[in-house]
């Protein structure tokens, strides 16, 4: 068996901030919306391609230190960050910013050679916005 899809499931209590931001705001693209009985409501939102990173607290503690300088990771059990891959983090930023989010810390060029920016989005999920400064095709 392979698994053909990715869904992260966001709990916010602000829904309709969180799907603002992240549909009309980030620009993923809206698959669908449903609701049913008791206030229940769910968008799904697609981006082109997604990744799954497994990371030890070693390593989210050393990411920390090098998109903020300093801890920002949620306790063990609620540490989700989730990075979007952007063509202009430093644009990309400042229109997250605009959008609702609270920038953690702006855009710094990581040792992995890619421009990282940590923001707290509207539900009170941390995302990187991440642009890659090298040519991923080209011989190192």
């Amino acid at each position: 068996m392979t698994a053909r899809q990715l869904r992260l499931v966001v709990e916010t209590e602000d829904y309709d901030a969180a799907v603002a931001f992240y549909r009309d705001v980030l620009g993923l693209r809206e698959q669908g919306a449903f609701a049913a009985g008791g206030g229940a409501h769910v968008t799904i939102l697609e981006v082109p391609a997604a990744t799954l990173e497994i990371a030890n607290p070693a390593q989210i503690r050393y990411i920390d230190d090098v998109e903020v300088g300093r801890p920002t990771a949620r306790p063990y059990a609620l540490s989700i960050r989730v990075a979007f891959e952007v063509d202009d983090a430093a644009e990309t930023t400042r229109r997250l910013a605009d959008g609702g989010a609270e920038v953690v810390a702006e855009p710094v060029e990581t040792p992995w050679r890619s421009l990282n920016a940590r923001l707290e989005a509207p539900g009170g999920l941390q995302i990187t916005a991440f642009q890659e400064l090298d040519d991923p095709g080209q011989d190192e």
